[in-house]
């Protein structure tokens, strides 16, 4: 695969990594309210948690699935990296 690609796929899944932490990060301290910069993020990251909250529903009031996502996300970056 070319580097450029491979680069661009990295690239690709470090972001979403970020802006998964950012959505666990503003859950934490501001889960109600928020801008436009809140919205983005959360529309950006619901396509890749949302499956996973309809495999590991939230249990005791914790919500799994950025963990598994970051997890996921992870082994898929390794994964690129090896390419």
């Amino acid at each position: 695969m070319p580097l450029v690609i491979v680069n661009f796929l990295q690239l690709l899944i470090v972001v979403l990594m970020l802006l998964v932490l950012a959505r666990v990060v503003i859950s934490w301290t501001a889960p109600t309210g928020g801008g436009g910069l809140v919205a983005f993020i959360y529309r950006a990251t619901e396509p890749v948690l949302a499956p996973i909250r309809r495999v590991i529903p939230p249990s005791g009031g914790i919500d799994w699935a950025p963990l598994v996502a970051t997890l996921v996300l992870g082994l898929l970056l390794r994964f690129v990296g090896r390419l």
